[in-house]
């Protein structure tokens, strides 16, 4: 849990309460405009309406230079930034012909195979040669393929699962999937900052969702416990069917899932465990297997595994694994599977070869190193923050590290600051977070070197003390500790 500083809250409050009042007052005149000049509707509602597109138009506009911005280049340690400019308040952005160097601290490239790579590369441009760019078809018509049947078999065995299912994008993997697992009738307890995608799964499901706090074992015992005991809305009966949905690493939070203690409680309560390891597989654990590994959890402990192969394995798509009963349900009654066009030859043999890479098949340790260097930058960039001041959400060992910054007059200042030092970083606001949480993302690679991190690590430095994000009082260094030893003796 969160603790904001109380005068923190009391500042980030007034601003957006500013923002807000002077974005009402600009309303008011363009209606009276809209009014005056006539209105094309015609007797048509507004197809944007309500407070989102006033949110859009009034806020997100004014900092909308900081997200999407394009890049011409693989995302590997650094990448190219495309520059952009705007000559109606940020209102559009146009496209230059400059670019410029920036380290990249946003990418989800854990392990640093999005570049090109000795053993990956070549093997997806020949199954390109082979298969082309996509099989035009779902799975079930013509779309499958042997670097398909290869990839599902791959997967199943890189997870500790008999079977698995994949499908051609990680959100609609969740989205898809979760409304043909229940229905109505069905209970679901969520974690309170699960992902969007399992959000609208459980919504499109049918299902009763009720949600538990964040990353609490307690709590969620607490829930299972009184809606066990009561049943179903209404006429009491008992839930045709539970699951408990969590996440290995929070993408927003950069925490670990309690694991061990959420099985122990599924287990004591025989409910079902649905795992999402979009952010874990791959990024740790002894041999890149995720959150089970690291905790020391028995992969048949859970009965759901789910994950995306566009963090750690530099592709797309995503994947189920479980039961053989399980994953030949799947194939008979999800849309994913049905009616989507299969995922990519390419990008399924780009996963294949990253995984032999991880496991050391390919005949070399890079694997090995590839996950030792993402432990150890990590760890060390976590840690040397922390030692800076700033507030940084997140365990030990995760790739994701959230820095908070709150004050929506902070969030465009950190960003566009870092751009100019050519440090490129991922800033998220409202609505992906609650309204006064607004942070900083930072996503480490294996592909940083240590002289990467110690740059990225100085800019932070001194745009943390232009904007004011230390919130914290910084560690002294070294030096200064000895000089004082010095003085006193």
């Amino acid at each position: 849990m969160i603790t904001i500083p109380y005068l923190t809250a009391l500042t980030t409050y007034f601003s957006y309460g500013l923002l807000f009042a002077f974005g009402q007052f600009r309303e008011f005149f363009r209606k009276i405009f809209d009014w005056w000049r006539g209105s094309n509707l015609q007797g048509y509602a507004p197809i944007c309406l309500g407070l989102e597109d006033f949110y859009i138009r009034r806020l997100y506009l004014r900092v909308q230079d900081c997200f999407g911005r394009p890049i011409c280049s693989p995302p590997d340690a650094w990448f190219d930034v495309v520059e952009r400019l705007s000559n109606d308040n940020n209102k559009t952005l146009k496209r230059t012909t400059k670019v410029s160097r920036c380290l990249n601290l946003g990418s989800y490239n854990y392990l640093g195979f999005a570049a090109s790579d000795e053993y990956c590369t070549p093997r997806v441009i020949e199954s390109l040669k082979k298969y082309s760019a996509s099989t035009c078809s779902a799975r079930v018509d013509g779309g499958t393929t042997s670097i398909h049947m290869e990839l599902e078999e791959c997967v199943a065995n890189f997870v500790g699962k008999p079977a698995a299912i994949v499908t051609g994008m990680g959100y609609v993997t969740n989205s898809a999937i979760l409304p043909v697992l229940i229905g109505k009738g069905g209970l679901i307890i969520s974690d309170s900052l699960n992902h969007n995608s399992i959000v609208n799964g459980a919504r499109g499901s049918g299902a009763t969702i009720r949600v538990f706090q964040h990353n609490t074992p307690s709590h969620l015992e607490k829930v299972l416990r009184e809606h066990i005991a009561e049943g179903q809305p209404r006429t009491h009966r008992p839930w045709k069917k539970i699951i408990v949905i969590v996440e290995g690493i929070y993408s927003m939070e950069g925490e670990l899932c309690q694991l061990p203690e959420i099985v122990a409680i599924c287990k004591k309560y025989k409910v079902y465990l649905y795992l999402d390891e979009a952010h874990s597989i791959g990024a740790v654990g002894k041999s890149g297997r995720g959150v089970c590994e690291l905790l020391g959890v028995d992969t048949a402990d859970v009965d759901i595994m789910m994950g995306t192969f566009t963090k750690s394995f530099g592709s797309c798509g995503g994947y189920i694994a479980g039961s053989k009963e399980l994953i030949e349900y799947l194939k008979y009654s999800c849309p994913a599977h049905l009616y989507a066009t299969s995922i990519s030859p390419p990008a399924a043999q780009q996963i294949i070869s990253a995984i032999k890479v991880i496991l050391g098949e390919d005949g070399t340790s890079r694997g090995a190193q590839k996950l030792a260097r993402i432990r150890e930058n990590s760890n060390f960039f976590r840690s040397e923050l922390q030692k800076m001041g700033f507030e940084v959400l997140g365990d030990n060992d995760s790739p994701v590290m959230p820095i908070m910054i709150y004050n929506p007059a902070k969030i465009p200042a950190f960003s566009r600051e870092c751009l100019k030092q050519n440090v490129a970083v991922v800033i998220v606001g409202f609505p992906a977070t609650p309204l006064l949480l607004a942070r900083a993302r930072i996503c480490i690679s294996a592909a940083h070197s240590r002289e990467d991190l110690n740059i990225a690590l100085e800019v932070f430095s001194k745009v943390g003390d232009l904007t004011g994000i230390k919130y914290f009082p910084a560690e002294p260094q070294k030096q200064q500790v000895e000089e004082n030893r010095v003085k006193l003796e």
